[in-house]
């Protein structure tokens, strides 16, 4: 569906099942999702969706992922308090990745930083280049 309506114009939409039936969920059933903060552009994580999880996030408007550690749906925030509120959920043109563009309540990474990208890596080093803004013991004192 994704790939045969390229070229349609601006305007053009499809019901959301018919959207949701062809995204390219993985033999998990599971789809990648990229969160981004809406307004100023930073990525903040990777995560994964099902179908469930996608639902509930257009549903509420808070952004609940599939947690592959957990083997459950995840509400993100939950255990944190530092939750993801939905501002709009795009499908890339293959139809194959999620981007979640979100308000992000304070860090979004379970290190306590604002983003999970801490690590840079250059040619010679892999190098932390962000500090906790959180301590991930006061994140999860629940």
């Amino acid at each position: 569906m994704f790939k045969e309506n390229e070229q349609q114009a601006e305007g053009f939409s499809v019901a959301l099942g018919a959207a949701l039936d062809d995204l390219a969920f993985n033999d998990a059933g599971l789809v990648p999702v990229i969160a981004q903060q809406h307004d100023s552009g930073e990525v903040l994580m990777f995560a994964w969706m099902n179908r469930q999880a996608i639902e509930e996030t257009l549903r509420t408007g808070r952004v609940c992922y599939y947690s592959r550690s957990r083997g459950k749906l995840w509400r993100k925030g939950e255990s944190s308090g530092q939750v993801q509120m939905l501002r709009e959920l795009r499908v890339d043109c293959d139809g194959d990745v999620l981007l979640a563009r979100v308000d992000q309540t304070g860090p979004a990474c379970h290190t306590g930083r604002r983003d999970c990208f801490y690590w840079k890596l250059d040619g010679e080093k892999a190098t932390i280049d962000k500090a906790p803004l959180i301590d991930p013991a006061d994140l999860y004192k629940n």
